[in-house]
């Protein structure tokens, strides 16, 4: 794969470090919520945790770092290796190690599912005084995989009753809980329509592989990635403005990281065309 219709010199460098300091950032991502969760864990599940459990309280970062290698895995296809080399052990390789991402990926969608699933099994504890359960070992509730020990700078939250999340010893106020189930159903989405936004791509490299990408198949698949973009940034604006920063930042640095990915397929489609046409490919 060569610089194609992306440029050449300086435009081409810049492109490129750019490309790179955005998947950098998202590599970065992948420690900034393993420590979120982490958090998260000491309130949560305690003693022996099944893998379930640990894949519905860590979702977040499985699902980051599955995406960052699958991410340089559509780079390598789409814009590094020649297409003579995507054959063989090479391509074997790589599709073996994306159909593992793919999977971590669907097992993070259902650790997700997992957690609204949670939220929504609750017990409304009527009889329940915040201030009088102080020390007591429960925890309060901040919003999604965020969460205080019950004290007595917050149990005025949960005076008068609080609803008890499952069988943990988590109490939440019912505002607090609406707003965090509201969270919790922008990241189930958010996984869905990234998981179809790789079934598309994954698509497109497959018959560009072939020789099979036409134009009327790029823009058939066109109208459905507008539709997805348009909910992942939907997804993206709405954590913003709920505060949610690591979750805002790491929405727009996914979306600017696959307008490169987008960019590569589109590259490499004009390439393979220019290549087959002769009078394309003696043009100055």
């Amino acid at each position: 794969m060569n610089a194609g219709l992306l440029g050449h010199g300086h435009g081409r460098r810049l492109f490129t470090l750019v490309k790179y300091l955005t998947y950098l950032a998202l590599l970065f991502n992948v420690y900034f919520f393993l420590q979120e969760e982490l958090g998260s864990l000491e309130h949560t599940f305690s003693g022996s945790v099944s893998i379930a459990e640990y894949v519905q309280v860590f979702a977040a970062t499985i699902d980051t770092a599955a995406w960052v290698v699958l991410l340089l895995l559509f780079e390598l296809e789409t814009s590094i290796l020649e297409d003579e080399n995507l054959t063989g052990w090479t391509k074997g390789t790589i599709h073996g190690v994306r159909l593992l991402c793919g999977l971590a990926i669907v097992w993070a969608f259902l650790g997700y599912c997992a957690e609204l699933t949670t939220l929504y099994d609750t017990q409304y504890m009527d009889g329940f005084l915040g201030c009088a359960a102080v020390g007591e070992d429960w925890s309060l509730l901040v919003r999604l995989d965020e969460y205080a020990a019950l004290g007595a700078q917050n149990c005025a939250a949960v005076a008068e009753g609080a609803y008890r999340i499952s069988d943990f010893q988590i109490v939440a106020d019912g505002d607090t809980l609406r707003a965090t189930r509201y969270l919790a159903w922008a990241d189930v989405i958010n996984a869905a329509a990234w998981i179809l936004v790789v079934i598309l791509l994954e698509v497109e490299v497959r018959l560009q592989l072939r020789g099979q990408l036409t134009d009327t198949i790029v823009g058939g698949t066109r109208y459905l990635k507008y539709l997805l973009y348009s909910t992942l940034f939907i997804a993206a604006v709405y954590w913003g403005f709920e505060g949610r920063f690591l979750d805002f930042w790491d929405a727009c640095l996914w979306l600017f990281a696959f307008i490169f990915i987008e960019l590569n397929v589109f590259d490499w489609q004009q390439e393979t065309n220019a290549s087959r046409d002769p009078l394309v490919s003696a043009a100055p």
